[in-house]
């Protein structure tokens, strides 16, 4: 690599003065990253740390490879188990006038509301799921390759728009400020689809991303001066702009925007059965498996799904003395102390979120991703040995309190009924209920009632 190594100081003088003056944070950001940086201090001292800023990017990327490559399988696997039952449904439909709804899994149903197309199956099946067809084929929930592929094709396209248009933010700015473009928008950049759905539009990722870097951290003077985490300030602005793609029970499966395919998840359909024991009975129906969701395999925000891999990443992170285990530990421990608190006072009319035990509110919705990627953000949480302790521990009280409580007092309207709709975390509805997939829930407007952003 000496030759690139000569290339790069032979363009050096022109970024230093001239035209391209203004372009030195871009020319410095292309050498780092192939490079490591040649500047020292010049002083008589001078302390030596092999973990550099890119270096820690580089190591947190890493952890978050495992919530990554879940991202694909699973939004591809749930959204090959709604093809198959879909077609299975179609199939049958030109037999039946009116087809039973099909069970997809403990909480997928899909029935075709129109008949299928009479060209053959392939054309069908690129009818449904348009050029995505062209590279996966006939989907296949069984086959590893087809699942991976599949959702390969939803979370590359809204990763790639998250780097392209959140990284011209930064250059941007970098050019304004002559400030070098900080490392820290790799990780934003990945961080932020892992908290989308698989059917949200590119142009509001896109939107999204920007309101991210801009308002949730350039204007407070760039990385390390921001006390927003730019990732979740980008999710929250999402769902406060665009509610209907970032909620209800169909966003959550990459095929949702088909007539008749949904997917309601299990801390929506509890959410929305009334009382504790209407909870328990829909617990028990779901036949909800404490394996199945700590792996991964249900509905939700892309990334946030798999508990497993975000032990993995804690591992990591914890080993390589970038994440907090203090933290940690507190967030486990006041989330679930909160939630055993709660489920065994409940009583039977009691909120139906109280049936939840524990264990079950760990490995549901996004509190494990929060856990390990969210609260752990080293220029929002607290930097002393003590303040962490305390820190984390309010995040995980509050979060179960605002997950449970909050959604207890507004699961009825006025009229007494039953909140309609249901997303990855409280079951959002249209009387304003809101949910957090960025890691922790968060109901309503937690600006207004004093709650940390970096939760949302």
């Amino acid at each position: 690599m000496r030759w690139l190594r000569q290339l790069l100081d032979k363009q050096a003088p022109r970024f230093d003065e001239g035209k391209l003056k203004k372009l030195r944070p871009l020319y410095e950001a292309t050498d780092t990253f192939l490079f490591t940086p040649g500047i020292v201090t010049a002083g008589a001292s001078h302390v030596r740390d092999g973990l550099d800023t890119k270096r820690l990017m580089g190591l947190v990327i890493l952890a978050l490879a495992p919530c990554v490559f879940m991202a694909c399988f699973n939004t591809g696997y749930q959204a090959n188990l709604s093809y198959a039952a879909y077609m299975k449904s179609a199939e049958s439909e030109q037999t039946q006038s009116q087809p039973d709804a099909v069970l997809l899994s403990s909480n997928i149903v899909a029935t075709p509301t129109r008949p299928l197309s009479s060209a053959p199956r392939a054309t069908a099946g690129s009818e449904l799921l348009g050029w995505r067809y062209s590279i996966v084929g006939e989907p296949d929930p069984s086959s590893f390759i087809s699942n991976f592929l599949h959702g390969a094709t939803y979370f590359l396209p809204i990763y790639l728009v998250c780097m392209a248009v959140g990284g011209c933010c930064e250059a941007i700015f970098s050019i304004i400020r002559g400030h070098e473009i900080n490392e820290g928008f790799l990780v934003t950049g990945l961080l932020f689809p892992l908290t989308l759905p698989a059917s949200i539009p590119l142009w509001q990722v896109a939107i999204g991303i920007i309101f991210g870097v801009v308002i949730g951290k350039e204007v407070f003077g760039g990385t390390g001066r921001n006390f927003l985490n730019p990732a979740l300030t980008a999710r929250a602005f999402l769902y406060f702009a665009y509610p209907a793609q970032i909620s209800g029970n169909k966003v959550w499966n990459a095929l949702g925007a088909t007539d008749g395919i949904s997917g309601a998840t299990i801390l929506g359909d509890v959410a929305a059965s009334g009382t504790r024991l209407d909870g328990l009975a829909t617990l028990n129906n779901s036949n909800f498996s404490l394996a199945e969701h700590f792996i991964g395999l249900q509905l939700g925000s892309m990334g946030e799904t798999s508990t497993l891999c975000c032990l993995i990443g804690a591992v990591l992170l914890i080993a390589m003395g970038i994440g907090s285990w203090r933290i940690m530990l507190s967030v486990l421990l006041g989330g679930l102390g909160t939630a055993c608190l709660l489920n065994i006072l409940g009583g039977d009319n009691s909120a139906a979120m109280f049936a939840i035990g524990p264990l079950q509110h760990l490995v549901v919705g996004g509190f494990a991703f929060g856990l390990v990627f969210m609260a752990t953000d080293p220029v929002s949480a607290a930097m002393t040995k003590t303040g962490k302790y305390y820190y984390g521990a309010l995040i995980g009280v509050m979060a179960i309190l605002i997950r449970d409580v909050r959604r207890a007092s507004i699961a009825t309207d006025g009229d007494g009924d039953i909140a309609k709709g249901s997303d990855q975390n409280c079951g959002r509805n249209t009387h304003g209920t809101n949910g957090f997939s960025g890691g922790l829930e968060i109901l309503e407007h937690p600006l207004h009632v004093g709650i940390d952003p970096r939760l949302f």
